[in-house]
């Protein structure tokens, strides 16, 4: 008889195969097929199901409505293929390189957890989120608290995320979960940007909930400034076209 806790580990695995079969998940099993669902040095293994991918999806456009002030021009998130999976299996409990999370419209944030024990991907973002104590809008960290992975979090301009958690047995931390956001969010000391990760809402105080809007622009802007060299130097301008695509193209989308 198999035991009730392996048997949610197969299931799970033999769910996210038929995914990977389909979609395009990366999922790495044990090298000898023979062996037993359990710690080994084959190992990472990861097991995200279409459940907590919805789940993680799911939190995020939770928290996202729900920000205050209300935001009059946050994006609604959906699911990605990015290389979160990827990156997690190095186990490397750090951030990856700026060019290892790259997707075809833009560069992708990260925010990274780790554990551990194995926590629920909704207890992993709700401890971003929780950053929020520390931060306050237009003006940032309020007491020198970290506050980055909660702006990323909450950065109206990214609508796709994909996240992947790892199980590293050799590691402090066993449990290593990453989340790519794209595009990511921009610091621009210059417009506060980074201290202010929305645009206000207007009559924030007689609306309880957020329609989280769903007209991204599908592309992203290579710098903060786009806006300026636009205006000064126009979009026919080759340099500008090339570094400047949403600003260019989209005139009626949330960039």
């Amino acid at each position: 008889m198999i035991h009730a806790y392996w048997l949610k580990k197969l299931t799970a695995l033999l769910e996210c195969m038929a995914e990977w079969l389909t979609e395009g998940w990366t999922v790495l099993i044990p090298k000898d097929p023979q062996k037993r669902l359990s710690p080994s040095n084959d190992w990472p293994i990861t097991l995200t199901t279409t459940t907590e991918k919805n789940e993680i999806v799911n939190k995020h456009n939770t928290l996202r409505g729900n920000v205050q002030p209300t935001a009059s021009n946050m994006l609604k998130m959906v699911k990605l293929r990015t290389t979160a999976q990827r990156w997690a299996n190095t186990c490397s409990m750090k951030h990856s390189p700026a060019s290892d999370r790259v997707i075809s419209t833009s560069s992708c944030g990260e925010n990274l957890y780790m554990s551990s024990f194995q926590n629920t991907w909704s207890n992993a973002i709700q401890s971003w989120y929780d950053e929020v104590k520390d931060f306050s809008y237009g003006v940032g960290s309020i007491n020198g608290g970290v506050v980055g992975h909660y702006t990323q979090v909450v950065w109206y301009r990214s609508n796709q995320i994909g996240c992947a958690m790892a199980y590293c047995p050799n590691s402090a931390y066993k449990y290593f979960y990453v989340c790519h956001y794209c595009p990511p969010y921009l610091i621009n000391k210059a417009n506060l940007k980074l201290l202010s990760p929305h645009q206000l809402n207007a009559y924030y105080v007689l609306y309880a909930f957020l329609s989280l809007a769903a007209n991204p622009c599908p592309f992203s802007d290579k710098y903060s400034n786009c806006p300026q060299l636009k205006q000064q130097w126009g979009c026919n301008n080759p340099t500008v076209a090339s570094w400047c695509p949403a600003s260019c193209k989209c005139t009626n989308q949330i960039i």
